[in-house]
């Protein structure tokens, strides 16, 4: 078996690859990729980062989005959601948003990857999954986002967190809420504290 049949054997289909992972396997990399990336076994996401297409009967289908993320940023500390996951709530947010936002440790910028783009965003803390409180917090964070009457949205989200565990609310609010989501939370956890005395 000749080198790039070797390299080639290695490749997974819908696994991300990085040109360092990659060069593991070949004493010519870059040769092999163009030569993978020819024979369609291989494809290029953007400089330095590739995925092996995965087969299906409507043709090769590219990574899932985790993964396409996770080569990029080189590891899973990450959080992937969209302001759709606001519609779910029930304070009024109905927009509908073609955005997938990324909040991670490393970048703060939008990246096209495998054809789409994503919104990576700095953020110091955010959840492994994204929970009911954290969604909530994030609302009114990006309520100016929303693409509704960020004052209606707002009534709604005060109404909203009335019927939130308020120990979790506030848990959530203290570590990825801005100062100004701070202030909107403080006045119901307040006013919860106080009907509850």
């Amino acid at each position: 078996m000749d080198r790039f049949e070797e390299f080639r054997r290695r490749l997974r289909p819908g696994k991300v690859y990085r040109r360092a992972d990659l060069a593991r396997w070949s004493n010519a990399v870059d040769r092999h990729i163009r030569q993978a990336v020819a024979a369609g076994v291989l494809a290029k996401v953007r400089g330095g980062l590739y995925y092996a297409p995965k087969p299906t009967v409507f043709g090769k289908a590219p990574p899932a989005d985790e993964a396409l993320v996770s080569g990029f940023l080189k590891g899973t500390d990450f959080l992937m959601t969209s302001p759709n996951a606001w519609n779910a709530l029930g304070v009024g947010a109905t927009q509908l948003h073609n955005r997938t936002v990324v909040y991670n440790h490393k970048r703060h910028e939008d990246v096209a990857l495998g054809g789409r783009t994503f919104e990576f965003r700095r953020k110091a803390a955010f959840p492994r999954t994204a929970t009911p409180e954290f969604l909530l917090v994030d609302l009114v964070n990006n309520v100016e986002r929303t693409g509704e009457d960020s004052r209606a949205v707002l009534d709604r989200v005060r109404a909203k967190a009335l019927t939130y565990d308020p120990a979790r609310l506030k848990r959530a609010v203290g570590k990825y809420g801005n100062e100004r989501t701070k202030r909107v939370f403080a006045q119901v956890l307040e006013a919860r504290a106080a009907h509850a005395a």
